[in-house]
């Protein structure tokens, strides 16, 4: 019934934020008289601090149109090179020739973003940062909200497939990188096709932020998931679909849920930065407060996740540690990390990671014991947080730089 609430408050809710986004306008637009009264700033500062508060976040767009390749300026096309119900497979096609494309020899990336919360486009940085020197794909995951029921349920070992599927197309030349959650079932993917002999197994592995073993330094994320008990996710955090929506009817984990626990984590620093937001539009510190705009519309922009895939990650990785104590099994085949010989591993940390602790991902070199020494590398990111590891100024400036090298050392 939660989920039923929400909507309704939602439904009550909208026409006072129609009227705060339009009072907003109002008192600033120079047309309008009201834009000339005293405190007009003051008042429409105000009216925008409620309208971003109280509105609902649509899944922002990537909106790259182009890069820059030995200096020129390369259109960008953003297409969908396979669409499944619970993904889409995006190419991020550059508008060359195809003897531009073969003089240039760029390395094809499958980039597999987190289907925990937020959409794919949080990557953004990830691609942009990517895409003068690689050919980049992305799985951009669909709002389970959005999926009707008839499409089936999406387990964890449905991800697996879908990440097994998308390497096929694009191998055997393909690099993989997988950031945060998805460094597990990325795992799990290579090691089942290294156990089977694949032909298709990819050229390298790069995990960054992931949780292959969260035992180690275990975060406030990982704390919660052990002391609660199996039974209170089944039955806390677990709502059925609305009507109004297509996937009426599905068992989801609800975007808005998550959100609130997101928020919950440091309540202080966002109260902290809607203060400031309100500040800078009462000084009419427009370029701040356009920052805090497109932070804010893409941490607000959050999907549903399938229950049966968010249950059994609990589970899996969090509470039973399957992955590190090599017993997870997939369509009843082990998995096993130490089958991989040919695939090159990459991990990268941040140093201040408070979501994925100190030594979780590179427990994957450990498991990965049949890779040679000389295919396997190690990054730690001095004075990175766990979103510094894949966007903003470190990522584009060391990190992404040691991606690259890396990516074109085994190609």
């Amino acid at each position: 019934m939660l989920y039923h609430f929400h909507e309704m408050n939602r439904s009550l809710m909208s026409p006072l934020i129609q009227w705060a986004e339009a009072s907003a306008k109002l008192f600033t637009n120079p047309v309008s008289p009201l834009a000339h009264t005293p405190f007009s700033q003051r008042i429409a500062a105000g009216y925008e601090l409620m309208f971003r508060l109280g509105k609902d976040y649509e899944k922002p767009q990537f909106g790259l149109k182009s890069t820059t390749i030995n200096g020129e300026d390369v259109g960008i096309l953003e297409a969908p090179s396979t669409v499944k119900p619970f993904c889409t497979l995006v190419h991020f096609a550059k508008n060359l020739t195809v003897a531009e494309r073969t003089a240039l020899n760029q390395p094809k990336v499958l980039l597999v973003a987190p289907l925990s919360g937020h959409h794919s486009t949080l990557l953004r940085d990830t691609v942009k940062a990517l895409l003068p020197e690689h050919d980049v794909y992305i799985t951009d995951w669909t709002d389970a909200r959005m999926v009707p029921l008839a499409a089936g349920a999406f387990h964890l070992h449905d991800y697996i497939y879908y990440v097994q599927d998308f390497i096929r197309q694009l191998g055997p030349d393909v690099h993989v990188i997988s950031v945060c959650q998805p460094t597990v079932p990325v795992l799990a993917a290579i090691s089942l096709m290294a156990t089977a002999k694949d032909p298709m197994l990819p050229k390298t592995m790069t995990m960054m932020g992931g949780p292959i073993d969260p035992r180690k330094s275990p975060t406030e994320v990982n704390n919660l998931a052990t002391k609660k008990p199996f039974s209170w996710f089944e039955n806390t955090v677990i709502y059925t679909v609305p009507a109004n929506y297509p996937g009426a009817g599905r068992k989801v984990y609800p975007g808005f849920l998550q959100h609130a626990g997101f928020v919950a984590m440091n309540p202080d620093r966002h109260a902290q930065s809607h203060w400031e937001f309100y500040m800078q539009l009462r000084k009419g510190d427009d370029a701040s407060a356009e920052e805090h705009r497109k932070f804010y519309d893409e941490y607000n922009a959050v999907l549903d996740m399938p229950s049966e895939y968010y249950l059994e990650t609990i589970k899996t990785v969090f509470q039973d540690f399957n992955l590190p104590l090599g017993t997870w099994e997939v369509g009843g085949k082990l998995v096993r990390p130490q089958d991989i010989k040919t695939v090159a591993l990459l991990t990268v940390e941040g140093e201040l990671d408070d979501i994925s602790g100190a030594g979780q991902t590179q427990a994957a070199h450990t498991l990965c014991s049949g890779i040679p020494a000389d295919m396997q590398e190690d990054y730690i990111a001095e004075g990175c947080g766990h979103y510094g590891i894949f966007a903003g100024r470190r990522w584009r400036e060391l990190i992404c730089p040691k991606v690259g090298a890396f990516i074109k050392a085994h190609s």
